[in-house]
């Protein structure tokens, strides 16, 4: 299992550097002088635009900036916000646990009313509450973030007035914001735990269970279920990638901290730092929780290990 875990991280070091190349590749050879992009809206003079590339390095070679960039990142400095005049890594140090509060959140509810709602669609299959469910999914799958939040502090907000429609607070602040981020990820999940269980419960060792006179529950929780949902946790670990992204979205429609809010200020700043420190981050969470996923499914599947 040890040698299992240290593949996947030596796998995940060139994934995390070739991200990072790309992430400087695109701020460093699109088209354009960085430091005049960044100073267009407040009309900034030749000697600003002239100090700000200084300050940034813009005016040395491009594999110089290059090294320097990978070396500043091994050591944790990802540079200062010209926007906000602090040090980018604080910046994201501050956002990074709301963000990651509501995808942890959404997560939660994606897991537990995907595999229950798939669950369900398996046992009842070919009747009115699998194709429901199928129906619920579709919806879910099919319909963008945006479009859901706006419906959701319409109904549960304005309507209902269950819920606050924006804001950071306490925990009813963070159900309707994460409840309809995880919808989309439930979707996903029931589907493939409908077709995974589908396809398990047709296998002649579950017949064999049930002719030992083992109960159904007995044999759909402990012997079924367990090998239906290897498929749905690696599956999780992209839908993972999709939920940050969803972040951004999200948290600017609910007016919340974290870093997909911070991310649309900065581009509209034109903060070519902290965006850059943001895409890094994000991208270098996806890599852990992908990591996190194949180990889990190791410790799942012993066939795994044995393959490592």
């Amino acid at each position: 299992m040890l040698r299992y875990v240290q593949r996947r991280l030596l796998v995940a070091i060139p994934v995390v550097l070739g991200v990072a190349t790309i992430v400087f590749a695109l701020m460093h050879l699109l088209p354009g002088d960085p430091a005049e992009v960044m100073l267009a809206q407040s009309g900034g003079q030749a000697e600003t635009i002239e100090r700000l590339r200084q300050q940034l390095g813009l005016d040395l070679p491009l594999h110089v900036q290059y090294w320097r960039f990978l070396r500043n990142l091994v050591r944790g400095d990802l540079g200062e916000s010209i926007w906000l005049r602090k040090p980018v890594s604080q910046i994201l140090w501050e956002q990074l646990p709301s963000t990651v509060e509501l995808a942890v959140a959404a997560m939660v509810l994606a897991i537990v009313g995907g595999v229950s709602l798939g669950l369900l669609a398996a046992l009842k299959h070919n009747s009115w509450v699998d194709r429901a469910v199928m129906v619920i999914a579709s919806v879910g799958i099919s319909m963008p973030v945006f479009w859901s939040s706006l419906l959701g502090i319409y109904l549960f907000a304005a309507q209902l007035r269950w819920l606050p429609a924006t804001g950071q607070g306490d925990l009813r602040h963070l159900i309707l914001p994460a409840a309809v981020l995880g919808y989309g990820t439930a979707g996903s999940v029931a589907r493939l735990v409908r077709s995974s269980m589908l396809e398990v419960l047709g296998q002649e060792y579950i017949t064999a269970a049930r002719a030992k006179g083992l109960f159904w529950r007995v044999v759909v929780l402990r012997h079924a279920l367990k090998n239906a949902l290897i498929p749905v946790v690696t599956m999780l670990g992209l839908q993972f990638g999709g939920l940050l992204g969803g972040a951004v979205i999200t948290e600017t429609v609910f007016s919340r901290q974290g870093l997909g809010r911070t991310m649309v200020d900065a581009i509209i700043w034109k903060d070519f730092p902290l965006v850059q420190g943001e895409v890094i981050l994000i991208a270098g969470m996806y890599v852990v929780v992908n990591l996190l996923v194949d180990v889990s499914y190791a410790f799942i599947d012993p066939r795994i290990r044995r393959g490592a």
